[in-house]
C-alpha cells in the first residue's frame, strides 16, 4: 500500500498527518513504496473488456389496439450499438434460440471477439439458447436476479415515454411543434 493511500485512510479516520510524514515513517521502517503498475489502469481494463461483452434482454412495445409485442434486443457494450433481434407476440425458448443463431450469422467474423453474453434468468433463455452461444465459443452469464436494476430503470423509462399511437394523449403537451405548425 502506498503512502498516499495510507495518508488518505488516516485522514478518513480523523488522524491529521501530512502525506510526507507517512512516507518518512514507512521509509524509516524499511518499507519501500508500492511498485509502479505495469498492468493497465482500471478504466483501460474495463474498456478492453467492453469490446467483448454483449447483453440481451426482452422488452415490450405497445401496439395499436393494446397488444403487447415482445422485442429481443442485444447491446454491444463497447459501441452501445443496439441490435433488435426480433419481435414476436409470444416469445418461446425455440424462438429465442433461433434469434441467437441469427445473431451469430449477423456478427459473422466478429463473433470471435465476443467473450460474454449477459442475460437474465428468464424462461425464454433455455439450455438450447446457451448451447448455440457455447458452440460459437461465447459463454453466457445469467444474472442472479431476473429483476435486475437496469430492468427497473427501463420500466421507469417506459412509463415516461409517450405512446407511439396516433391521437391525443393525456399528460402530453398539445402545442404544435415548430416543424409541423398545424
Amino acid at each position: 500500500m502506498g503512502y498516499r493511500r495510507i495518508h488518505g485512510e488516516l485522514a478518513g479516520l480523523g488522524v491529521k498527518v501530512a502525506a510526507s510524514t507517512a512516507w518518512e515513517i514507512l521509509k524509516k521502517a524499511g518499507i519501500d513504496p508500492a511498485p509502479r503498475r505495469t498492468a493497465p489502469a482500471w478504466s483501460q481494463f474495463l474498456r478492453s473488456q467492453a469490446e467483448a461483452i454483449l447483453a440481451c434482454d426482452f422488452f415490450t412495445a405497445g401496439l395499436p389496439g393494446g397488444t403487447q409485442a415482445h422485442v429481443l434486443a442485444v447491446i454491444e457494450h463497447a459501441t452501445r450499438r443496439i441490435r433488435i433481434l426480433g419481435v414476436t407476440l409470444q416469445p418461446s425458448g425455440e424462438w429465442t434460440t433461433q434469434q441467437a443463431r441469427n445473431l451469430l450469422m449477423d456478427l459473422g467474423e466478429q463473433a470471435h471477439r465476443v467473450t460474454f453474453m449477459i442475460r437474465d434468468r428468464g424462461p425464454n433463455f433455455t439450455a438450447a439458447f446457451d448451447a448455440v452461444l457455447a458452440d460459437a465459443g461465447i459463454p453466457d452469464r445469467a444474472l442472479q436476479r431476473p429483476d435486475a436494476p437496469h430492468e427497473r430503470d427501463r420500466r421507469t423509462l417506459d412509463r415516461r415515454m409517450p405512446p407511439r399511437t396516433p391521437g391525443s394523449h393525456p399528460g402530453l403537451e398539445s402545442e404544435p411543434s415548430a416543424a409541423d405548425p398545424a
